[in-house]
């Protein structure tokens, strides 16, 4: 763990001894008492903790100094075709820890329909893949995260214009992308979208069906490669992301 995350309703209450935030502070790092460690409110600052004592039954007491914001949320907004629940997890975790702001779970034609009943979406299995991510990159915030059953009605709901930034009184659209490598009207590398937010959409195993290409045309999303090559869905999601910040210019 890069950062030890407190749910709000946690903080000034002890950490058990069987909780894996003491086993590691303890075990792993071999904090003792008076030792301080990086700590953060999960949606809230950051800072510093310092282990007050340990109780006799194991429980860890500690305080926190939380002076910082928790870095910025890069404008990137992600629409992923459900993939197999294996995956969920770690592009959950990898897209949090690049720092995105949303990811869309979305059902495609051509993806398993199985694959959306998955439970990690009500057991907290989702949850704690966006916080490790965010563990990792020593961040309090995690993505959105929504699911939609069909492309259908995630276009129809369009969530991304929900958030859109103002400048003045003028809204500012993103620029709608979906990753594709059919009859693509152009590559993801020589995208031109410094200083802007961006709405990328990637398919599921076996990508988008001609229906979905032309919903995605006629919704205004540009189609654009990644090159040649066939990827894994977790593969070409990360690919897509870092290759779309280095393009909005928050890699620089």
């Amino acid at each position: 763990m890069n950062i030890i995350l407190f749910e709000p309703h946690e903080v000034g209450k002890s950490l058990p001894r069987r909780d894996e935030r003491t086993i590691h502070l303890l075990k792993v790092l071999r904090k003792k008492t008076g030792d301080s460690f990086e700590a953060g409110v999960l949606g809230g600052n950051k800072g510093t903790g310092r282990i007050e004592s340990v109780r006799i039954d194991g429980s860890l007491i500690y305080s926190l100094d939380l002076r910082d914001e928790a870095p910025r949320r890069y404008p990137l907004r992600m629409a992923v075709g459900f993939p197999r629940p294996i995956q969920i997890r770690r592009i959950l975790r990898d897209l949090s820890n690049l720092g995105i702001l949303a990811i869309d779970l979305v059902g495609t034609e051509l993806g398993e329909k199985s694959y959306r009943d998955t439970k990690l979406l009500s057991d907290g299995g989702a949850r704690a893949a966006l916080i490790e991510g965010a563990v990792q990159a020593r961040d309090t915030m995690v993505p959105v995260l929504s699911a939609f059953n069909t492309l259908d009605e995630w276009l129809g709901e369009r969530p991304w214009d929900k958030n859109n930034e103002r400048k003045g009184s003028f809204r500012i659209s993103p620029l709608l992308i979906a990753a594709d490598n059919v009859r693509p009207e152009g590559a993801l590398a020589n995208l031109s979208a410094m200083g802007q937010s961006v709405v990328l959409a990637v398919g599921s195993e076996r990508g988008w069906s001609d229906a979905e290409r032309e919903k995605l045309e006629n919704a205004g999303f540009l189609r654009l490669s990644m090159g040649d090559r066939v990827l894994r869905t977790e593969t070409a999601c990360v690919a897509a992301a870092v290759l779309a910040l280095e393009k909005i210019g928050v890699l620089g």
